[in-house]
């Protein structure tokens, strides 16, 4: 990985921060994926239960991506940032 690469990634990181509308639920979601699998890679096998609707909506969302390479993650969570940041997606 680039030096190039991972200051995009830690940009975006701040970014997503102040964009100019906060996006809806599915698409926090997939930021969250996105991050957790570019930083932490794939998800454990302990999906939360119970009333954690969040943790298991989160849990999902991760899970949803696994396999995915760090590398991966983190260019898709760049270019989501930078979609978010010219109205692309709601």
């Amino acid at each position: 990985m680039t030096a190039d690469f991972q200051a995009a990634f830690v940009q975006a990181q701040q970014d997503v921060q102040n964009l100019p509308k906060k996006p809806g639920n599915d698409v926090m979601l997939k930021l969250y994926a996105l991050y957790k699998q570019g930083t932490t890679g794939d998800a454990g096998t302990e999906r939360p239960g119970g009333f954690d609707f969040v943790g298991a909506a989160k849990y999902d969302a991760w899970d949803a991506v696994r396999g995915k390479s760090s590398e991966e993650a983190q260019q898709a969570y760049v270019e989501l940032v930078r979609s978010l940041q010219v109205g692309g997606l709601k």
